[in-house]
């Protein structure tokens, strides 16, 4: 049993036994974000990449915690310069972890990051999390590929969480197609309405998933949780 919860924007807390993961901690930045990184306890930070609203508060909630921060190669580089633990990944790799395992997936997406938007950190990628019995997918900002049907070839997912915002990643019906391309018994929106740029109506997307897949799409506002 894991229990998801949704923290705003792309980030979710990942509660598996004893261990908690948190996936893109983009929070104070956050103007809906009801939690501030001092909230946090978690053990890991997975990063998809190293845009801001991302990256967010990796860093305080890695040294108030003495978390890991996993990360593709580069990005983690830039964690252990900062002071971070880390543990360094690149697509298509996976690695046995203490609470499960880990893939990054391929996320066509940009990844500079800092403010200026300049430094390099690698390129951007999703999670594909194996925990005791279950599977998570978190697609990170990323468009329709058709690598996504891999997911479904090799993997039987139970929850997908899938952006929908548009401009900057996958819209509603790129994210509808992406999720009959994963097939998972459960879909999750993320990634719109955080900025006018990427509004979207979660309510059209849940409908064409109903019509279309064969997927249950729950739309979680924030601080919902969903145990699978």
């Amino acid at each position: 049993m894991a229990t998801i919860t949704f923290l705003g924007h792309a980030c979710f807390e990942i509660r598996h036994d004893n261990t908690c993961l948190i996936i893109d901690p983009f929070l104070s930045g956050n103007p809906h974000a009801e939690v501030s990184p001092k909230d946090i306890e978690a053990q890991y930070v997975l990063i998809t990449h190293g845009h801001e609203d991302h990256w967010g508060d990796t860093e305080a909630i890695a040294k108030a915690n003495d978390a890991t921060v996993v990360a593709c190669y580069e990005l983690a580089h830039y964690a252990e310069s900062v002071g971070l633990k880390a543990h360094a990944m690149h697509l298509g790799g996976g690695y046995d972890f203490p609470f499960g395992r880990v893939q990054m997936t391929v996320a066509p997406h940009g990844a500079g990051g800092g403010e200026s938007g300049q430094r390099y950190t690698g390129v951007s990628a999703g999670f594909l999390l194996k925990l005791g019995e279950r599977t998570i997918y978190h697609a990170g900002d990323t468009a329709l590929t058709y690598d996504m049907k891999l997911l479904a070839e090799f993997h039987e997912v139970d929850l997908a969480l899938l952006p929908i915002g548009d401009n900057f990643t996958m819209g509603i019906d790129d994210a509808v197609r992406a999720t009959s391309f994963v097939n998972p018994k459960t879909v999750v929106p993320m990634h719109y309405n955080t900025f006018d740029i990427i509004k979207a109506d979660p309510d059209l997307f849940s409908s064409r998933v109903r019509a279309q897949t064969d997927a249950q799409p729950v739309i979680m506002a924030i601080g919902d949780s969903l145990e699978i």
